[in-house]
């Protein structure tokens, strides 16, 4: 870890309620990496679609998914939506064609001083406003 903020994408947080215990650790090391530099980052709009997935795939029972979403704000600084967020990710969708939510991550990210956003949904290699870097955390 070069000591640079890293975010996560919603879509990488879901692996760890999965069954897939190689990519459960991988995630695992991805996030203890950015703890231990003290950089690791999500967004609320992260843990609203964590939850909206979490109760509507895999249905985890609200007590469960409440202590879910406590442990992530736990471990993660969490990145507020705000009108910045919001106007920035419009710009992003558009200009790198992307979708509404996706450009909203990567404001998020920008505005929170990350250098690297871990996602499957985006293109590996990507590069954001000359800033941001997309990695998929599977790919090496």
């Amino acid at each position: 870890m070069s000591g640079a903020k890293v975010f996560f994408d919603t879509n990488i947080l879901l692996y760890l309620l999965s069954s897939d215990q190689a990519k459960i650790e991988r995630v695992e090391a991805r996030i203890a990496d950015a703890r231990a530099a003290a950089f690791a980052v999500i967004s609320v709009q992260v843990l609203n679609e964590f939850a909206n997935v979490a109760r509507r795939k895999m249905r985890l029972e609200w007590p469960e998914l409440h202590e879910t979403l406590s442990a992530l704000r736990d471990l993660f600084r969490t990145q507020s939506l705000t009108p910045e967020v919001h106007d920035l990710g419009l710009a992003y969708s558009q200009r790198y064609q992307l979708s509404i939510f996706d450009g909203q991550i990567l404001a998020s990210a920008k505005l929170a001083g990350c250098a690297t956003v871990y996602s499957e949904d985006m293109q590996h290699g990507q590069r954001i406003a000359d800033t941001l870097v997309i990695r998929n955390p599977f790919v090496d």
